[in-house]
């Protein structure tokens, strides 16, 4: 079956620029375009497909943004072409909400130095630097020193000081606007309600995944845990294409968490789900020379890429045609 034209309304050159959502336009034109193209509700598939973006938000995706990935407005170029030229084949839109507020533990806010001055961001925060004075929690002393030493302990991450970004209630919190409109427009043609995950709103822990926090547990109390009923949404789709950003952080936690407890729990479950590739950038690497390890960023990312591969995960472009 060929590929689907993108509707009238849609502007890929306006995918970096930010403007109010136009649903009345869009879901008239959804309407529209289901009738032309004979496009059945989701209901009817047989196969059930998922494309599920992570992260996919102004404070990531638009220039200017604190945490602006670059690459990220072509990433989400490719991946609005996808998913209308495939909006057929695509049972469900599922996306990730990053969601913080001023004082969490990865923002400036948080710390301070023997001077009273807030850290810097991407600035490393090291258990030893904690213990020793250098830089002092503003509030959950203990709790927080206990923090950085279990993240520290997981060989992932060390704590790192972000720009506040993706903050609730500002600008840079919703979706890319030209992405919201694409999710409007499928809920629209495919009568399926678009699926939001909220996460990250816990002050003392970071959530990269959109399926479990860093940190779980700290001071005998629980911070978060494995989040069962996304990733069982997710599974009962035939096939979960994932894109989005940061491919070397949020995108990468996620699919580390999505592997480990597909291992753990139903390791024929890993077939299900398809990397889009081309639709995901990392965080560039800081310029420290030499550079540590654990800030190459973009390294780590291919590799992990590799290692998803290698437990069976399929890593596609969004030129592939999308097959079942």
């Amino acid at each position: 079956m060929p590929n689907l034209p993108v509707p009238d309304f849609y502007e890929p050159r306006k995918v970096g620029e930010l403007y109010l959502e136009r649903a009345a336009r869009v879901a008239d034109a959804a309407e529209a375009y289901a009738k032309q193209h004979r496009i059945a509700p989701a209901t009817n598939d047989k196969f059930k497909v998922c494309a599920f973006g992570i992260d996919m938000q102004v404070g990531f995706c638009t220039p200017g943004a604190s945490l602006f990935v670059p690459g990220a407005v072509e990433d989400t170029q490719r991946a609005l072409g996808w998913i209308y030229s495939n909006l057929d084949k695509l049972s469900g839109l599922a996306f990730s909400m990053d969601t913080h507020r001023m004082f969490q533990i990865f923002h400036p806010a948080w710390w301070i130095d023997a001077q009273g001055n807030h850290p810097a961001p991407l600035t490393p925060i090291f258990h030893e630097e904690v213990r020793a004075g250098k830089w002092t929690p503003i509030a959950h002393p203990r709790e927080s020193l206990e923090y950085v030493k279990k993240l520290e302990s997981t060989g992932k991450y060390v704590l790192t000081v972000w720009p506040y970004h993706t903050l609730l209630g500002g600008l840079s919190h919703p979706l890319v606007p030209a992405l919201f409109e694409a999710a409007l427009f499928h809920a629209a043609a495919r009568k399926h309600q678009t699926h939001f995950e909220t996460k990250g709103t816990q002050a003392m822990t970071e959530n990269y995944s959109v399926l479990s926090p860093e940190v779980t547990e700290l001071g005998g109390q629980v911070v978060g845990s494995f989040n069962t009923s996304f990733f069982k949404m997710l599974m009962d789709y035939d096939r979960v294409y994932v894109f989005g950003e940061a491919k070397s952080h949020c995108v990468l936690s996620t699919l580390q968490d999505l592997r480990d407890h597909i291992q753990k729990t139903d390791p024929g479950l890993v077939d299900k789900v398809w990397i889009l590739e081309d639709a995901m950038s990392s965080v560039p690497a800081p310029p420290i020379d030499p550079l540590p390890a654990h800030l190459d960023f973009p390294r780590i990312a291919e590799k992990a890429i590799e290692d998803f591969k290698r437990a069976g995960m399929h890593v596609v472009k969004t030129t592939d045609p999308v097959q079942f």
